[in-house]
């Protein structure tokens, strides 16, 4: 628990960088930065700094786990050069990502309980691209067509938002499955696979890896259910609650902040 300082009192780097672990670059170095206020100098040249200091870096430093470090240092920024509508305007920044990955989490689950058990077999390997210069690649896709049973890479992707290129990429990793038409070659999804392509969506949207992806979404295939997935939906859920409470903690430090700001500006203090 850090100690109470006086009004007034002169703090060195390595006061300020003790309480947290730091070095005193660091210090020097979020000072340089804007996070803190500019420090005093001595006579000699050496940094000075005060409860006001003392108070900024406690608040930066809990800003950081609920905001991020960016986001963190751009708040401070923002108060330490009286911007306050700024810095309030990133707070709802952080608060509206929360929520929208809360959301995001939601579609999941709601995905995963779209799925049904199946005991069809997985759909074959998808063969080699048409070479270059064949009958079947001379007419283009249709935009926004749908194959028989399935549908097309071009709308899949916009429905989902993302480039086909990024489908593709997921086929490669196992993520999608689709088919090839045998008359035009063009990859078709069928219903398994927009379910497939739609969660691993939802899952990079959460910040899961590729690499994470495929083996859960390999498991959900053959276990046609959301066992495979309670694990990380239970650590996904833990992530979001502990980011909220980060944010209230970080709120209060910087609440505790601007209090000691006002008061050092009606008392002339630095």
């Amino acid at each position: 628990m850090p100690r109470k300082l006086q009004s007034g009192e002169r703090l060195r780097p390595v006061d300020l960088a003790r309480e947290h672990g730091l070095s005193t670059q660091a210090v020097r170095n979020y000072e340089e930065a804007g996070i803190l206020p500019a420090a005093g100098r001595t006579a000699h040249g050496y940094r000075t700094y005060t409860a006001l200091h003392a108070g900024a870096l406690r608040a930066f430093l809990a800003l950081v786990p609920g905001h991020g470090h960016q986001a963190a240092a751009s708040i401070m920024r923002a108060v330490n050069r009286g911007a306050h509508e700024e810095a309030f305007r990133l707070i709802d920044e952080s608060h509206a990502q929360l929520l929208d990955d809360r959301g995001t989490l939601q579609a999941v689950e709601s995905a995963l309980r779209d799925l049904e058990p199946t005991g069809a077999a997985a759909p074959p390997a998808p063969e080699s691209e048409p070479a270059a210069g064949s009958a079947r690649t001379t007419r283009s896709q249709p935009a926004g067509m749908s194959g028989p049973g399935g549908t097309f890479i071009g709308p899949l992707a916009g429905k989902l938002g993302i480039r086909p290129a990024t489908l593709r990429k997921w086929e490669r990793a196992g993520l999608v499955r689709p088919r090839r038409d045998p008359l035009t070659g063009y990859r078709v999804y069928d219903d398994a696979d927009v379910r497939d392509a739609r969660l691993a969506h939802q899952l990079r949207r959460g910040g899961y890896p590729l690499e994470r992806i495929a083996p859960l979404i390999a498991q959900v295939r053959s276990a046609g259910g959301l066992e495979p997935l309670e694990g990380a939906l239970q650590d996904w859920h833990g992530r979001l609650s502990a980011r909220g409470r980060a944010l209230l903690a970080g709120a209060a430090e910087l609440e505790a902040y601007l209090r000691a700001r006002r008061r050092a500006d009606g008392s002339g203090c630095a």
